[in-house]
């Protein structure tokens, strides 16, 4: 298809940044607040720094709604602390814990910033984990369902745009690595009776969300890392395939269609699993029509044909030295590899803005809902200049990039409705601590050091306010040379 012209969009489309609550806020032993699981997990990734202060988000809120207002966004993507609304068993709400958050609201309401709230982010109570045993008990459901009705209750008012479970795809995936594997004795089987009422906690959201929010709209939050075949071998294909739907395609099925596709009912018969599903359990979840698809999507992988001598699942770089991703391999299944067309970060996940284009056609193909990006992101080492200055122009490119091909996504015909990369300070990342940066603001602080914990400006915030405030028409660069290129085809 030929573009004789730069892409545009739509004059309401959201431009902002997202971020998580036990990433960003820090202040875990403050006001009332109780522990949560991923900051006992985020204490295992030494020499990582847990997440006690993180970017202080909790106490610099107003000077970042400040510099969010200033580079022009128009929406927000951040999540709630269930452990700061509801800190233990007897289920009373925490004052401390509403006032934070509707300060928070009211702050970006009042600077023209649209907020759209995830319920979940990796972050379940230690009481809740301690009484039902985290997601492997049934007895969640109901604590979940009430988790999600206070925050509607409270903040529906003013908040009209809901995401349920953050990535339950990739916390299926990464078990181990997530924590959520905890208490297993067969991983392998008992993660699909997670992933169940995992499930079923997600209807609970939705259905709550329709329930008691006015013009309320909720839909899930997919990770998608869309999988070319490394050849045109038919193995090679068959195995993308199956690693499309083991890693992503099973959840998003499931969420737009309201049942269990046929090829994860196969999977289950081949290998003796039972998922625990129950009288009532798909009555359930058939009553869960989402409204939209929030899409994580930072990188693409290749897929190619298991070798099957040995089994290795890991799929993570953990040092953040390029080349030591250990790339998985499921015997009878698939085999992730390294794409040689394309360059790496420094933790060797791909670089791939073509990706973002494909990603969105494939969803918009499939499912035919509208959909926001939520994550999309640049992780990097960096620290102040001897300026003073963080100049991010590896980010720049990275961002234009893939913003460009959500441009050219919504001309073939995909229904977009905003862009929220990952992340608007720095913050924690899942396994990296502070040593990965991605944000468009750097905090000064790292993992060994609190240091002051200042906000300055890198240059991709200079850079990504022009496109916002421009609705997507200044590049920062000239863009000529792609639309001759365009008109000579």
């Amino acid at each position: 298809m030929k573009y004789k012209e730069l892409p545009t969009f739509p004059k309401d489309f959201f431009w902002g940044a997202s971020s998580a609550a036990w990433q960003v806020e820090g202040a875990t032993k403050e006001d009332g607040r109780s522990p949560a699981i991923i900051d006992l997990n985020s204490q295992t990734k030494k020499p990582y720094a847990d997440n006690s202060v993180a970017a202080d988000h909790y106490h610099h809120y107003k000077e970042d709604v400040a510099l969010m207002k200033e580079c022009g966004f128009t929406s927000y993507r951040f999540s709630l602390s269930w452990s700061r609304l509801i800190p233990a068993e007897d289920r009373k709400i925490n004052p401390k814990g509403l006032e934070f958050y509707n300060n928070l609201i009211n702050e970006l309401i009042a600077a023209g910033i649209t907020p759209i709230i995830t319920l979940y982010h990796y972050d379940m109570p230690c009481w809740v984990d301690e009484k039902c045993g985290g997601w492997r008990n049934r007895s969640i459901i109901e604590e979940f369902d009430y988790y999600c009705r206070v925050c509607f209750e409270n903040f529906g008012d003013r908040v009209k745009y809901w995401l349920s479970i953050n990535e339950q795809n990739m916390q299926i995936v990464y078990g181990d690595w997530l924590g959520v594997s905890k208490g297993c004795t067969d991983w392998f089987k008992d993660k699909w009776k997670i992933n169940h009422i995992m499930n079923l906690c997600h209807a609970k959201a939705i259905i709550a969300c329709h329930e008691l929010v006015e013009g309320g709209k909720i839909g899930p939050v997919p990770g998608y890392v869309p999988i070319y075949p490394e050849t045109c071998k038919p193995e090679d294909q068959i195995a993308a395939m199956n690693a499309e739907e083991l890693t992503q395609k099973i959840w998003d099925d499931l969420y737009v269609f309201r049942e269990y596709n046929s090829f994860t009912k196969n999977y289950w018969k081949e290998h003796d699993i039972d998922p625990d599903i129950r009288p009532g359990d798909m009555e359930l979840i058939e009553q869960a029509k989402i409204d939209f698809i929030a899409v994580n999507c930072y990188r693409s992988d290749v897929g190619k044909a298991p070798d099957n001598s040995y089994k290795q699942e890991i799929g993570l770089n953990k040092t953040g030295k390029k080349g030591e991703f250990v790339y998985p391999n499921l015997p009878g299944e698939y085999a992730l590899a390294r794409n040689p067309f394309v360059e790496v970060t420094d933790w060797d996940w791909h670089i791939d803005a073509t990706c973002m284009r494909y990603s969105l056609r494939y969803l918009w193909d499939h499912y035919h809902l509208p959909m926001v990006i939520t994550e999309a992101g640049f992780g990097g080492h960096e620290d102040l200049g001897e300026d003073g200055k963080i100049h991010d122009e590896e980010r720049i490119n990275y961002l234009r990039e893939y913003a460009f091909n959500i441009g050219l996504a919504i001309q073939d015909g995909v229904e977009v409705f905003g862009f929220n990369p990952w992340s608007f300070t720095d913050l924690l990342s899942t396994g990296n601590g502070m040593a990965k940066r991605y944000g468009l603001v750097f905090v000064n602080t790292t993992d060994d050091d609190a240091r002051d914990l200042t906000r300055h400006k890198k240059d991709s915030f200079t850079w990504y306010s022009k496109l916002i405030k421009s609705n997507g028409k200044d590049w920062g660069t000239d863009m000529t040379a792609w639309q001759d290129f365009q008109k000579n085809k």
